[in-house]
């Protein structure tokens, strides 16, 4: 089946190990190909339409960091395995790898918020037997991805179930702590509103909203504001701080509360 890419190469499943599977399709929003790690939970009947978990990476990596430094995948086979939470697909996609990090919004004549909500889901519901057009979609994410997260689950709130972000930017500002392009890269040809400009935008038709994030994180401050201005504007969500600081070790530990979330919105649902 040809579907809805003009090219699709999706891995073998000899060679696939510990339920991932990778698949990289050719989409005009990129101009080009994407990537997109996936997890596939095993089982003794066929399972259908399972929940589509999205997770946004950060600067620097590519699809497979959230599993190849996240651990992501072992983390949900593990609370799948335990009860903890019920068998869903974690689909985790390139950030269409445009410089240090594309930071998930449309510039340079390559629409990257489209290639996540559109072509991600998209690419996995004709690909992956697992799931199908009903498959409920919830995204999440890490620092930039957490950014991405944030803003594309706001502003696209018909499409996703639950928000979850982990260490999040907030601020398109913030990206210049972390990358080597400048700022006026990703201004020149598109604007791109913070966060709270973003959500506030949407509040009526926001899906359940979570982020958290270390005290020794350097974006601290920024989810602190972004926590008092919903808080003040009475937008619901969930803001946690716990210890730790802007590294995988935490990422790796708190990933599973972005499950737990998805997990609980969807069954209330």
């Amino acid at each position: 089946m040809q579907g809805s890419f003009r090219t699709i190469e999706l891995s073998d499943a000899n060679f696939e190990f510990d339920g991932l599977r990778f698949l990289t399709v050719k989409t005009p929003n990129l101009k080009g190909r994407g990537d997109i790690c996936v997890f596939v939970p095993k089982s003794e009947k066929p399972l259908k339409n399972l929940p589509i978990y999205s997770l946004l990476h950060g600067v620097y990596g590519s699809a497979w960091a959230w599993a190849l430094k996240g651990g992501a995948h072992k983390s949900a086979h593990e609370m799948m395995q335990n009860g903890e939470i019920a068998p869903a697909i974690i689909a985790m996609p390139s950030d269409g790898l445009w410089g240090d990090g594309s930071a998930y919004f449309p510039h340079h004549n390559k629409d990257f918020a489209k290639w996540i909500v559109e072509d991600v889901p998209l690419a996995i519901q004709e690909n992956i037997p697992e799931a199908g057009d009903k498959s409920k979609l919830c995204i999440g994410g890490l620092s930039m991805g957490g950014y991405g997260a944030l803003s594309l689950g706001a502003k696209y709130s018909d499409k996703f179930s639950a928000i979850s972000a982990h260490s999040a930017i907030t601020k398109l500002e913030e990206m210049e702590l972390f990358v080597e392009e400048p700022l006026s890269d990703y201004t020149e040809n598109a604007t791109q509103p913070n966060v709270v400009d973003i959500i506030t935008d949407n509040k009526t038709t926001l899906p359940p909203l979570r982020f958290d994030c270390g005290k020794a994180d350097q974006l601290i401050n920024g989810n602190r504001d972004l926590h008092a201005q919903l808080t003040e504007l009475r937008i619901p969500h969930e803001y946690t701080e716990f210890s730790g600081g802007h590294q995988w070790e935490y990422w790796q530990e708190h990933v599973r509360k972005t499950y737990l979330f998805f997990n609980a919105s969807i069954a209330h649902k």
